[in-house]
């Protein structure tokens, strides 16, 4: 008897758990269906019409298409079909998802779902292996999924206001991200391998929960924009270590002073108005010193030039006075010492005499000639020694040079 009232126990439980796990599959089904179901609503488009204007922003052809603020709950099934598009903008709409068929836009380099009501990040968004730039920012995020280390190309991404807090490590696997937007998220801490980064050139952390600076941060020496506007750290390290840097935004933060940065870099919080004014004052008198300095050599540079001028005048009256020597002792060399009369060889001899004087003048000028071109060789070294005196320097050269010819012009004529 007790056995059988057992085995009526075991059949009896036997068909509750039969019929409880009957029970649990329809549920189960059910919910799959209704998954189902959902997806394929997803990828129907609404009946409702479209609202103004929108039919012809489809129909344009342009390769940038803009549908933020329509009030959208799916995305138009028309969207999917322009396969031509480069960027999309759907920002401030009720989007939840976005369908599958948004992976035959191939050619998307940007994509903007700000202001929506993701949940998540859609996997089809991840299948968009050509996006440069992904706006996800206020939404519920607060995670990236694996999937988005699909996007290699991905230089920029905005995912601020959102609910993270954790940084994001599936970053660390797209090579390219140069800029990441994570402000007014719940972020406490940074991890110690952030500086894996390596092309990170702008980080914005403004709005999260630190309250001391990261020092991770201090390794990424490639960094050229550091906001951390909004949070509650009290002191800020040498930022002397980040010598890329050139914005660094520390606003409203619980300070005693500003951060020590580089003389390039641009702050921005309590008294970096006195820290720019400063620097600004060490800059001009700088340049003052600097530009003083250059109006001294100047000066010694001028007043060195008239000794150079005295020695180059020496030296070029020294040699035409030679070179008008040695053109007189060849004169008389070929004029003979007394002129004959009467003498049938005479109007020979007076022609030779006139044919010498006429080589000696064409020797003399091609003298003067070559002369000339020295003088100019040696002008133009002085102008390069002493520049913003090349007009005086010119007109004292061409007067010693017409006092030259002048000298020996008035030796010519006393030849006999």
């Amino acid at each position: 008897m007790g056995n059988s009232s057992r085995k009526e126990a075991q059949d009896e439980g036997g068909e509750e758990k039969e019929k409880k796990v009957k029970e649990n599959g329809d549920e189960g089904e059910e919910e799959e269906e209704a998954a189902e179901k959902e997806e394929e609503e997803e990828e129907v488009v609404e009946d409702e019409e479209l609202p103004l204007g929108v039919d012809d922003l489809l129909a344009s052809g342009d390769p940038v298409l803009d549908l933020s603020y329509y009030k959208f709950r799916r995305l138009p099934r028309q969207v999917l079909d322009l396969e031509y598009l480069e960027k999309l903008y759907v920002c401030g709409n009720r989007l939840r998802s976005v369908p599958k068929g948004i992976t035959r836009l191939q050619g998307l380099r940007t994509l903007a779902l700000d202001f929506n009501k993701l949940d998540d990040v859609p996997l089809s968004v991840c299948q968009l292996t050509n996006l440069t730039c992904l706006y996800l920012g206020s939404n519920r995020l607060m995670s990236l999924p694996p999937e988005v280390r699909n996007l290699q190309n991905l230089r920029c991404l905005w995912v601020e206001s959102n609910y993270f807090q954790r940084f994001p490590k599936q970053l660390y696997d797209l090579p390219n991200l140069r800029s990441l937007q994570i402000g007014d998220n719940r972020l406490r801490t940074l991890p110690s391998d952030l500086w894996r980064m390596e092309s990170l050139r702008g980080l914005w952390l403004y709005g999260n929960r630190f309250q001391e600076f990261p020092r991770v941060l201090l390794k990424m020496e490639q960094l050229e924009i550091l906001d951390m506007d909004r949070n509650r750290i009290s002191e800020f390290p040498n930022l002397h270590h980040l010598p890329g840097l050139r914005l660094f935004s520390y606003d409203h933060n619980p300070v005693k002073e500003p951060p020590r940065v580089g003389e390039e870099v641009l702050i921005v919080g309590e008294g970096a108005e006195e820290v720019l004014q400063a620097r600004e004052r060490r800059r001009e008198a700088k340049e003052r010193a600097e530009k003083e300095a250059e109006e001294a050599a100047a000066a010694a540079a001028a007043a060195a030039s008239p000794v150079i001028h005295g020695i180059l005048k020496k030296l070029r009256m020294n040699s035409a006075l030679n070179l008008a020597a040695a053109k007189g002792k060849e004169t008389n060399e070929s004029v003979p010492s007394t002129t004959p009369t009467g003498d049938e060889n005479g109007p020979q001899n007076n022609d030779e005499g006139a044919e010498s004087e006429r080589q000696g003048a064409a020797f003399e000028e091609a003298e003067l000639g070559y002369d000339d071109g020295g003088l100019e060789y040696e002008r133009e070294e002085l102008i390069c020694e002493g520049e913003g005196y090349e007009g005086y320097d010119g007109a004292e050269l061409e007067y010693e040079r017409a006092e030259m010819d002048y000298e020996y012009e008035g030796e010519e004529q006393e030849q006999p």
